[in-house]
């Protein structure tokens, strides 16, 4: 009976406790890097909306002597101005959330498990444009309350 030789590891080198990832087939990892970037598009997404929306309002307080030329006329001015800003956030936010959706669509190849993220991801761009559409009740209804 004879035994299996032992395999020897050249000298110098560390065995590896860390297994390599398999290499993305083209297609997913172009879907990989592209949903990192999704928070940094959110964030730029809702500073570009807030200072389009907000740019013509008066933000400080006025000193004496000073005429404020673009202070609201009203509170509805404001309750609209929020208005269009929550429809344009929601907007932006559910066209991003069908884009990734369509892209993990493409990209699954038959895949169950990443063709689920993506029915997903489109459900949650239609919820998204539903609270789109229904944003300027929420709005009616929130000044109603204040008022």
């Amino acid at each position: 009976m004879t035994s299996k030789p032992t395999r020897v590891r050249p000298k110098g080198r560390k065995p590896s406790r860390r297994e390599r990832r398999p290499r993305l087939h083209p297609s997913m990892w172009v879907l990989y890097q592209a949903t990192r970037l999704i928070p940094v598009l959110i964030v730029v997404a809702a500073v570009l909306t807030t200072v389009m929306v907000l740019g013509d309002t008066a933000a400080h307080a006025a000193e004496s002597g000073v005429t404020v030329l673009a202070a609201p006329a009203s509170i509805n001015v404001v309750i609209d101005r929020i208005r269009l800003w929550l429809i344009g956030v929601l907007l932006a936010v559910a066209t991003l959330f069908l884009t990734v959706g369509g892209l993990r669509l493409t990209a699954a190849n038959g895949d169950p498990g990443e063709v689920e993220k993506a029915k997903t991801a489109l459900k949650s761009a239609a919820i998204g444009y539903g609270l789109a559409l229904l944003a300027p009740l929420f709005v009616t209804i929130v000044g109603q309350w204040v008022a």
